[in-house]
């Protein structure tokens, strides 16, 4: 009994770093939003007044706040389910050990990821722009008459970003669906081909079954990540145009810290970051809970 406790003791007192940074960078932040949403307060001054659900009310009734929620999912519908596929397919290529020079293609993949996103957000500005790369490249093989303006026109803007996104992180999904790959026994697919399986077969019999698992935990990661996006469409459309590419993020970051609104209202954007987060953790429940029965139901 005494040895347990000793093991217990040290235990906490290893997690105790970990606790302490986590309660300063994460728990104290978000007590604080908590406290600030219930005030009227630019966060320049100290009169603060107290309002109660008053900035909720106001954030449910803005349309400007619901068209930026709107474009938070429509972010996350366009990138999500390529950043799912496309990965999978490289990650099964680069699997095979025929491949040669397959590591070098890896890292070619993956070097966007070590990228500051701020960073590829403004060359990309130049990229995409009306007298960019990808303008003068369609315009040299015949795909379009005249440029298209991808960042400054509502109908292209959020495509275009969903495009980079998608680009930017196939990398990180990639390496994640090789650990998943890599993780399968090696039996399984001999043993399967003594039997007669062959490519798609083996493929949708063996290999998509044992990935399921992996498959939720990046699917929760991306959904997640998705609804953060914020430094990429700062750098490229600054939530333009008229709107277009505006999600929550850019929307509290315009209420919190620009002067586009006049004097900042950190009170207001607080309870603008409240509201969001509670739909981005009732996702995660929902998306735990049915990663737990598609494990429930790979093991059995």
């Amino acid at each position: 009994m005494k040895t347990k406790w000793k093991i217990e003791l040290w235990c906490w007192l290893f997690l105790a770093p970990t606790l302490l940074l986590f309660v300063l960078f994460q728990g104290w932040p978000i007590a604080a939003s908590l406290y600030y949403a219930t005030l009227d307060w630019s966060g320049l001054t100290s009169d603060a007044t107290y309002v109660g659900l008053h900035n909720f009310v106001q954030v449910a009734k803005d349309a400007y706040f619901w068209n930026a929620f709107k474009n938070s999912f429509t972010f996350m519908f366009g990138v999500v389910p390529l950043n799912l596929f496309i990965p999978l397919i490289l990650a099964v290529v680069l699997n095979r050990p025929r491949i040669k020079g397959a590591g070098i293609y890896r890292t070619l993949i993956f070097l966007p990821v070590v990228t500051t996103t701020s960073i590829v957000g403004i060359i990309m500005v130049f990229i995409w722009g009306s007298d960019g790369a990808v303008n003068d490249a369609l315009l040299k093989i015949g795909w379009l008459d005249t440029p298209i303006n991808w960042l400054g026109d509502a109908k292209w803007s959020m495509f275009t970003v969903i495009l980079i996104s998608v680009w930017k992180n196939l990398g990180i999904n990639m390496i994640y669906w090789l650990a998943g790959l890599q993780g399968i026994p090696k039996d399984l697919y001999e043993a399967a081909e003594v039997d007669g399986a062959r490519g798609s077969k083996l493929f949708f019999h063996i290999t998509v079954p044992l990935l399921l698992p992996i498959g939720a935990v990046i699917l929760l990661l991306n959904v997640v990540n998705s609804l953060k996006v914020f430094d990429l469409i700062k750098t490229m459309t600054n939530g333009g145009p008229f709107f277009a590419t505006d999600v929550v993020s850019t929307y509290i970051y315009r209420y919190a810290f620009s002067s586009e609104m006049g004097l900042p209202q950190l009170g207001y954007a607080s309870a603008a970051g409240l509201f969001f987060a509670v739909t981005i953790s009732a996702l995660a429940v929902i998306q735990s809970v049915l990663s737990k029965r598609i494990k429930g139901r790979a093991k059995s």
